[in-house]
């Protein structure tokens, strides 16, 4: 029987190859056969999901902490000091400066990301600032939110961190990085459908020992991930849980 692995739609495009080769590397530790799949946006993702398609996912924090607590899904692994973390931006020739030059009736230029626009609402309240003050543009990805923000499409941007510093250089001279989260408790996590529980034990060996090898180091860091990954444990599920539940309130 194939395995299903479904990877989160907010990956770079860089890294699809590194993934795929990662893949082949599973399915050898695990001795089953994975097929991969690079879902293209959260529509195409929840789709595959609600057609009960996916067996292993790597998904947002957000979209973990719904599959895990609405869907059952079972936590396997975690990224080692790889934090999801989000950066507000202005275009440089912008009069908006600082976080406290955001004011209502202003537009921003997002991704279909939520927990990134989640993460921004929760630091624009300390300018008063509500989703409601805001007109929201959406964009096919975060190099069209930092393109169409340098050409004064809208007037700040929203960008997962790892993203942001993946611009060119020459880009971001052109952006304004007005501030960035540093909450450093929420992260991708790898999941299993509850059907192949019996397989969890296996699967969290397999991607917790990837960085043993020379062959896995170099698979790791060819996907951003030169750490590796850790074993999710309850705690950390429950602290996660927790860490979203707050975000949304």
């Amino acid at each position: 029987m194939t395995i299903n692995f479904l990877i989160a739609p907010d990956f770079s495009p860089e890294f699809y190859a590194g993934w795929h080769f990662l893949n082949t590397r599973l399915q050898r530790l695990i001795d089953a056969p994975v097929h991969l799949s690079m879902a293209t946006n959260a529509e195409e993702q929840w789709k595959a999901i609600d057609n009960d398609t996916v067996d292993i996912i790597y998904a947002n924090p957000f979209d973990a902490a719904k599959l895990m607590r609405e869907l059952g899904y079972l936590p396997v692994v975690h990224p080692v000091n790889r934090f999801d973390e989000m950066v507000i931006s202005s275009s440089a020739e912008s009069e908006i400066k600082s976080l406290q030059d955001i004011k209502p009736g202003m537009s921003v230029l997002c991704t279909e990301n939520y927990d990134v626009k989640l993460i921004a609402l929760r630091l624009l309240e300390a300018v008063d600032i509500e989703e409601k003050d805001l007109t929201w543009i959406g964009s096919e990805s975060f190099s069209a939110v930092a393109r169409r923000l340098i050409q004064g499409e809208g007037d700040i941007g929203l960008f997962m961190s790892s993203a942001y510093y993946k611009l060119t250089s020459l880009t971001r001279s052109r952006l304004n990085l007005l501030i960035e989260s540093k909450i450093n408790d929420l992260y991708h996590v790898v999941l299993l459908h509850p059907r192949h529980a019996s397989m969890l034990e296996t699967l969290q060996k397999a991607f917790s020992t990837m960085h043993e090898t020379v062959a896995g180091e170099m698979l790791l860091e060819d996907i951003g991930l030169s750490e590796g990954f850790s074993i999710l444990e309850n705690e950390e599920v429950e602290l996660l849980i927790d860490l979203i539940e707050t975000l949304r309130d």
